[in-house]
């Protein structure tokens, strides 16, 4: 391990003599899968100069903050409460008597955290001697103004402390209490519940368990209730991931994720996992770990095991439930053979045995830690996460001004620096002192202090102290301002004479940015409001720009005109091979746009990010950044756009799609992590698992935005799911379901055009209206991305069994057409020929085509597609277009495609196959913003049976039950969306008329382009 000391990231300040640390010591592990676990050292000793708080002598002083209770929070419905553990159905519900409307901070869970804080500050005044006093008050805020990221509405629970400074801060951080969290953990019925309505003894006794030791409430509630209507048109109807229940967990932040990783592990228990621990120094997560966890999954992969990491901030808050059990270093391993799980510890030692760790300390305004604390911790632990690095946090309330980051290499320590400081600046700070009172006003009294300080803190969100008629005030940039506006509206300070100051922080590298040359917008800005702007240096990465003014309006116009001259930016991805193109002979392309618009652009290539072959994460990291001043923030779309014009669509506009899968199929798919590798070089795409112990179904696939619907085409080709349907029996069903035109004809059509395997299975007895009825019953068997054609493979299921004497009505797991929205039914009331009336539709055998025929010869373009509902069948028919006759496709058959794929994409399978395309001029097709990256991708999946035998050679470190049958899949219903075909001819011909147009334009724009001083036409990568 190396230590960083005073690094800039620029060369000219080189480096310093590397040494090992022993603060994070790296001793090696006795036997091959056993880790030592080593003491991180919490001492700091930054250098005295970066002390961002200069230390005053003792005097008194009111501090108020408000607590950041979630009063907001709200229990469950009783309705859905099948099991709840001891005492928390009385906390998180409302008595019966109360009326209904009550809001959820009149709670009893949130009543009692209230009366909690007042009988501390109660006890902290009555132990002080006199010394402290303190005062609790909750209201809700009355300020109209909307402030970004609070609630409007809520009660605001705030505390007020009178006393000496250096005991006010101490006490402060006592007072702090948890943050209110639920946390949800999805489980199928049939796991927990063997019979209806009957939850397993040895379930509900650990579930009280693991709320007696984590100090939680643990709820099992029943499955989200499903609008029929919304849920068929979005493709959710009748899907097992909806039919799940749900465990949830309430409690604080880090007793929530314990408990959560508690009920995950005894689900892999009922699934029959082995289980074991294995302890690691918490600083080495997320070093071993890598990039978005990819050692891990890897390592998941190859093992077949599940691996849950424990909370990466531990007691950050300083408050720990009484006898709560909280392992803070201990990484639990779970498969199903215990080979694997000792082949996955020896893994992650050699991991460590392997890691060279360097670390840093930096120096940051101890406010503004409990600031980030409070109310940025989420980012904080995705910048972990995507970067690999290990973020040391002070708890909160300490006043602690430093952090420390550890992190594999040098850049990966910096690139984490600089994020965590440029959140550092999303917070002010503000002074206002009072020089000159009124001596026609009357000074406030302690009561007087008491009562405005409270006001303003819950009226504003910000933290005020107040000593010798100075304020300071501390934030976010929002808050503060509006701290500042409450304040100058008190009377004393109104017509007193005042002297205020605002501090704002920024990166060192926008110091000339916001000067201008020659400081040139600083003194206009300083001419125009009245104020003086001054730059104080603060640290290595950072600066303030502090404007200081006498008179509120002035400073506040002040202060607006600096933040309109601050940095706005915005990065994304372009392919290194296109970077000398987009910027031209000379910079003249570059220098072009940047004129254009105002903006200044800048490239960065492999080199510049550490050299070619660092991490396969850094080819998608984004290497461009547009930055202008916040006033010209609109022209930074239009730059992006005009960049992105000149790369190939192939490559162009890095997107993320999100794909819901059942959980606990991620194993199954990670276990295919080679076939998902070659996935992701196929489409250029990157597939990001969520970490095991975040029990998230959901997968991010990321890559370029022509790419991802494919990718996520055929990555959900390896999501199997699967659909039942049943109705009662009859001897002419019976004898056409074994027929030899059944199984030849309608199955063979299903799996041909719709791809969906067809299952039958032996009939069973029912009892229906007190009656033995004998039922059949079919399984329907296909892969997600084929889920769109599951309606029209079932109706054409149906129309044949309807004519062999099936009744329709009584068919189970039938799905109901959407609910039209047009108005195409009223139409016929209204007797105009302004108004175009629906055409009749016409009735042929296939319940997708107007026109159906078996001849190859007379089939449309649209017969051609294998696969209804599926990119795959429009990406691999165009892809036979192109390398056969290469002519024009119909720009129809695009326009209404498949509802997986974006505008964007879509425009770009046109215009791939136009034979010759000018990367300067593009299609011309205006696309919708918010059209872009938001795309349905279908709802969820099934995972098949999992076997629930339990061995009994291993003795398991968690003794819970877990020897079950009940361990079978249940058939899961996948997001259903019907096919989408061209209406009307007309719009072909417009389309193929705009596409010769376009041809034409490009072809005459590329016999000027040598002229104009453009480069050659950018062709695909190579």
């Amino acid at each position: 391990m190396h230590k960083i000391s005073n690094f800039t990231g620029q060369a000219r300040h080189g480096w310093e003599k590397m040494t090992p640390s022993i603060g994070f010591g790296m001793s090696r592990p006795h036997l091959p899968h056993e880790i030592a676990p080593t003491a991180v050292k919490r001492s700091y000793s930054g250098p005295t100069s970066m002390s961002p708080v200069p230390t005053t002598g003792s005097s008194a002083m009111n501090l108020s903050f408000n607590v950041p209770f979630a009063s907001n929070l709200a229990g469950p419905f009783v309705d859905e409460v099948r099991y709840a553990s001891p005492g928390a159905f009385a906390r998180w519900t409302h008595p019966e008597d109360v009326t209904e409307g009550t809001p959820n901070y009149k709670l009893p869970v949130h009543t009692e955290n209230v009366d909690k804080l007042r009988r501390l500050c109660l006890q902290m005044s009555e132990g002080s001697g006199g010394r402290i006093q303190t005062n609790v008050t909750s209201s809700e805020p009355t300020m109209q103004q909307h402030l970004p990221g609070r609630p409007t509405k809520g009660l605001v629970t705030n505390v007020w402390i009178h006393g000496e400074e250096d005991v006010v801060q101490k006490l402060r951080a006592r007072s702090v209490d948890m943050l209110q969290r639920c946390a949800i953990v999805d489980v199928e019925p049939g796991l927990i519940m063997p019979q209806p309505n009957a939850v397993r003894s040895e379930v509900l006794s650990h579930l009280d368990e693991v709320a007696s030791q984590t100090k939680t409430d643990v709820f099992i509630l029943s499955p989200k209730q499903v609008d029929v209507e919304s849920a068929s048109f979005n493709g959710n109807l009748d899907s097992n991931m909806e039919n799940r229940l749900r465990i949830a967990i309430y409690g604080d932040l880090e007793s929530s994720e314990h408990a959560r990783t508690r009920v995950l592990i005894m689900i892999d228990q009922l699934l029959g996992r082995q289980v074991d621990v294995l302890r690691l120094e918490l600083s080495l997560y997320p070093v071993v770990s890598g990039r978005a966890k990819r050692n891990i999954k890897l390592i998941e992969s190859a093992t077949n095991t599940a691996i849950y990491f424990p909370p990466m901030f531990p007691t950050i808050y300083g408050y720990t439930p009484p006898g709560a059990r909280r392992p803070r270093e201990e990484i639990i391993v779970t498969g199903e053979h215990q080979d694997g799980i000792l082949q996955a510890k020896k893994r992650l030692a050699e991991l460590v045995a392997t890691a060279k760790p360097f670390v840093k300390d930096v120096g940051i305004t101890a406010s503004k830690i409990d600031n980030i604390l409070l109310e940025r911790l989420d980012k904080i632990r995705k910048i972990m996460e995507a970067n690999g690095a290990f973020v040391l946090l002070p708890p909160l309330g300490t006043q602690n001004g430093v952090l420390r980051v550890q992190a594999n290499d040098i850049l990966t320590v910096e690139r984490t620096v600089r994020e965590i400081m440029s959140l550092a600046g999303q917070f002010y700070s503000a002074s206002w002192w009072i020089t000159h009172p009124d001596t026609s006003q009357r000074l406030p009294t302690p009561n007087d202090v008491r009562l405005m300080l409270s006001d303003v803190c819950i009226n504003s969100g910000a933290e005020i102290s107040f000593e010798k008629l100075n304020f300071h005030i501390n934030g976010s940039d929002d808050s503060v301002k509006a701290a500042m506006m409450i304040i100058q509206g008190i009377p004393f300070v109104k017509k007193a004479q005042s002297t205020m100051r605002v501090k704002v922080e920024l990166a060192n590298e926008h110091k000339e940015f916001v000067s201008g040359k020659k400081n040139g917008k600083i003194n206009k800005i300083m001419s125009q409001s009245n104020v003086q702007i001054v730059f104080d240096g603060f640290n290595e990465y950072n600066f303030y720009i502090d404007v200081r003014g006498t008179q509120y309006e002035a400073t506040k116009n002040g202060l607006e005109l600096v933040e309109q001259e601050m940095p706005a930016s915005i990065s994304f991805h372009v392919p290194d091979q296109y970077h000398k193109r987009i910027i031209g002979i000379g910079g003249q392309h570059i220098q072009r746009i940047m004129k254009k618009y105002s903006v200044f652009v800048k490239f960065s290539n492999a080199m510049d990010r550490g050299g070619i072959g660092k991490d396969d994460d850094d080819i998608k990291v984004d290497n461009v950044i547009c930055r202008t001043p916040a006033r010209n923030a609109q022209n930074l779309d239009l730059v992006k756009q005009e960049i992105m014009d000149m790369v190939e669509k192939v490559d162009a506009e890095f997107v993320s799609e999100h794909v819901v899968v059942d959980r606990l199929y991620h194993r199954e798919l990670i276990a295919r992590m080679p076939e998902i590798e070659e996935l992701e070089k196929k489409w250029n795409c990157k597939i990001t698992f969520p970490g095991t112990e975040q029990a998230s179904d959901v997968i991010t696939v990321s890559g370029p935005e022509y790419q991802v619907p494919q990718a996520v085409d055929e990555f959900l080709g390896m999501v199997p799911e699967s659909h039942d349907i049943a109705f009662p029996s009859s001897p002419e069903l019976s004898t056409f379901l074994a027929s030899a035109e059944f199984l030849d004809d309608v199955l063979k059509k299903l799996t041909d055009q719709y791809v969906v395997d067809v299952v039958v299975h032996e009939p069973t007895t029912e009892k229906i209206d007190n009656k033995d009825v004998k039922m059949e019953n079919l399984l329907l068997k296909y892969t997600r991305n084929n889920a769109g054609g599951l309606k029209d493979a079932i109706d054409y299921l149906i129309t044949h069994l309807v004519a062999h004497g099936l009744d329709a009505a009584t068919i189970k797991g039938a799905i109901p057409r959407p609910k039209s929205d047009s108005f195409e039914d009223s139409l016929p009331f209204f007797d105009s020929k302004l108004l175009q009336q629906a055409q009749p539709p016409v009735v042929t055998e296939s319940p997708t085509r107007s026109q159906f025929c078996e001849e190859g010869d007379q089939r449309s373009i649209f017969d051609k597609l294998r696969k209804p509902g599926s990119i795959s069948s429009f990406s691999s028919f165009l892809d036979r277009r192109k390398n056969g006759s290469g002519s024009n496709s119909p720009g129809s058959l695009f326009k209404h495609a498949s509802n997986n794929a974006s505008k964007a994409s879509l425009v770009s399978m046109e215009s791939r196959d136009s034979g010759y395309r000018n990367p300067w001029n593009d299609s011309g097709i205006n696309l919708a913003d918010d059209e872009h990256h938001q795309n349905g991708w279908g709802s969820v999946g099934s995972r098949p049976a999992t076997s629930a035998s339990f061995s009994t050679t291993f003795e398991s470190k968690f003794p819970f039950g877990a020897s079950n049958g009940s361990g079978a899949s249940h058939p899961m219903i996948p997001g259903l969306g019907g096919d989408i075909t061209p209406k009307n001819a007309a719009s072909s011909v417009d389309v193929r008329a705009a596409a010769a147009a376009a041809a034409a334009a490009a072809a005459a724009a590329s016999t000027s382009s040598s002229a104009s001083g453009y480069p050659a036409p950018i062709g695909p990568p190579r």
